[in-house]
């Protein structure tokens, strides 16, 4: 690594987070953070916590240091070196691999998701643009995290800046799709690109057909060379149930399943586990009830994410609270151990249940 940072700013940059941190450095390692953010190290396609840690053994700093592998190679017959030191420190920095900080992502696509071509917004000059670049120096991840993280939220590149659909505007292009496919009798499993366009090409544009059938779909190949699509009935369903679920504080949970069924394409089966991390069912409710419950809506902090869901529901089964609190295991930690650390067990009616460690206010 051939550019180092004197280990006193960086260790008060640390501490007081002054600075937005964008050093790269020789093999690709960038140290990211705004002013308000703890500095995280990231590489290609990993995140780590920064910490200094002290050491007994001063690190010392010398100008065109060589190992001795080097020297053997270099200076066979030279027994003493004369090297000028430049600095030294007592200190180092001890990384821990760290879940990316991507919630902001989500947050800064959202400031204005994109409402189709006939938006007048989208005709004036004053909305929020992002480019792949703008993400890598806000958000506190790698550049391989940041790119599948707007895969799986369905973001898309308009004229060179990313976007999230408006959701209205991506139903009403997921039901131009599905509308076609019952007309033409298709199998879902082999819905036809090129047909996809010709048809539906005059109501949007080519780019947003491609894109919902992207989002819902899988592409591939027939051995004629011809494009298709082979959707995936959970996510549509899912996106369906969102949909009726958006406007309603709950849904009575019987008629919520007979609404759905219903509103989904003909051939798919509605399944409650396609909710996972979406809707959350209150089974203690007379009748049982349904309700909106969105994994991204709560805090990315492991505390603050436990205490917004004990504040929602005091006790929980390890079945229901295990898709809110997934993306909070760290690498190669469980579910199991997450609970152990941040939650308390008992028996209730036979069924393990959690509740908080802590009191909820």
């Amino acid at each position: 690594m051939h550019m180092f940072l004197r280990g006193n700013y960086l260790k008060d940059a640390a501490q007081q987070t002054q600075f937005l941190f964008a050093f790269s450095f020789h093999n690709g390692l960038v140290i990211r953070g705004e002013k308000d953010e703890q500095a995280v190290l990231c590489s290609k396609d990993k995140t780590y916590d920064m910490k200094i840690a002290d050491t007994s053994n001063m690190l010392l700093f010398i100008p065109g240091c060589k190992t001795p592998e080097q020297l053997n190679a270099d200076q066979a017959s030279c027994d003493i070196i004369h090297s000028q030191i430049a600095g030294f420190s007592n200190n180092y920095w001890e990384l821990r691999r760290c879940r990316p900080k991507l919630k902001k992502l989500r947050k800064l696509l959202m400031e204005d998701p994109y409402e189709g071509p006939d938006s007048h917004k989208d005709q004036t000059l004053t909305f929020s643009k992002y480019t792949t670049e703008d993400l890598l120096s806000l958000i506190q991840a790698s550049e391989e995290e940041i790119l599948h993280q707007l895969q799986d939220i369905n973001a898309c590149k308009i004229e060179g800046y990313w976007r999230i659909l408006e959701f209205d505007y991506e139903m009403k292009l997921l039901n131009h799709v599905t509308q076609l496919i019952d007309s033409e009798s298709w199998s879902l499993s082999k819905v036809p690109l090129r047909t996809c366009l010709e048809e539906l090409g005059s109501l949007e544009p080519t780019e947003m057909i491609k894109h919902i059938l992207l989002s819902y779909g899988r592409r591939y190949i027939d051995d004629a060379g011809e494009v298709y699509f082979e959707m995936h009935e959970d996510k549509i369903c899912r996106a369906i149930a969102q949909m009726l679920l958006q406007n309603a504080v709950k849904f009575n949970l019987s008629e919520f399943q007979e609404v759905w069924q219903q509103s989904v394409p003909e051939g798919m089966t509605a399944r409650l586990d396609q909710l996972k991390g979406l809707a959350l069912v209150d089974k203690t409710s007379r009748p049982e009830t349904i309700f909106l419950l969105k994994v991204e809506d709560l805090p990315e902090d492991n505390q603050e994410r436990f205490n917004s869901l004990f504040s929602i529901r005091e006790k929980w089964t390890e079945v229901d609270i295990t898709p809110y609190i997934q993306d909070l295991c760290a690498e190669k930690q469980t579910v199991g151990a997450l609970l152990t650390k941040y939650a308390r067990s008992s028996m209730q009616n036979g069924v393990k249940v959690y509740n908080s460690r802590r009191p909820i206010s």
